[in-house]
């Protein structure tokens, strides 16, 4: 999704929180300092299955279904919990929030973790970039992107990771460990999950597909 396109969505999501948007800008260009450029053809999945992993409680009895994915895009700890199972994360989604010390490993050792800046989240930005190895960090954004920070929609870790691999050109798009009704969240969190499901009713309209993490519930989501 391209910048333009987002950007009325993102409005919406500001309006709705309350969020400042010059929090994001400020998050945005600290994240900007330790931004490298990014080979994105490390996770090209032009016409794969990709596995969208999201870190609902249901997740370790799920995890088996990203077994015949071509690729699994996992958000924050989702990922530790697809490699405990002994399945490969591809991407890695986060905004540093939880498991920071998975994403400094996983630079480490050459794999790619898409490291996310926004308006509250500046000292883990400062924190934790200086310890990942940038050359394997995709930087993202919510505001409008800059030099070596992308943005290709998408709100929370879950479905950040759902747009961008659709973004990558991924061809069937499988939610495993989604729960939008998860009773173990607070009401903040409740209220961002929320808007997940507006925006992968969103990104499905746009593909043309219908997420099967859906069913069932569009008949209840204001459309975006």
């Amino acid at each position: 999704m391209e910048f333009t396109d987002w950007e009325p969505v993102y409005e919406r999501i500001l309006s709705d929180f309350g969020y400042p948007r010059e929090g994001d800008e400020r998050a945005r260009d600290a994240m900007a300092e330790y931004a490298r450029p990014f080979d994105a053809g490390r996770v090209d999945c032009a016409g794969e299955t990709v596995a969208v992993v999201g870190a609902a409680p249901s997740l370790r009895d799920e995890v088996d279904a990203v077994a015949d994915a071509d690729r699994v895009f996992a958000a924050s700890t989702a990922a530790d919990v697809v490699r405990e199972a002994g399945y490969r994360v591809d991407l890695m989604v986060t905004d540093l929030d939880k498991n920071p010390e998975t994403a400094r490993e996983r630079t480490q050792a050459g794999r790619p973790v898409a490291a996310h800046a926004h308006g509250d989240n500046v000292p883990a930005v400062r924190r934790w970039m200086p310890r990942f190895d940038a050359g394997h960090v995709l930087a993202t954004t919510q505001a409008a992107p800059v030099e070596n920070v992308v943005n290709f929609g998408g709100f929370t870790d879950g479905d950040r990771a759902a747009f961008l691999a659709d973004a990558f050109g991924a061809a069937e798009l499988r939610f495993v460990g989604w729960d939008f009704d998860d009773p173990s969240v607070d009401a903040a969190k409740a209220r961002k999950l929320r808007w997940a499901e507006r925006l992968l009713h969103l990104l499905e309209r746009r593909r043309g597909e219908r997420f099967a993490v859906l069913d069932g519930r569009r008949e209840s989501i204001r459309p975006l």
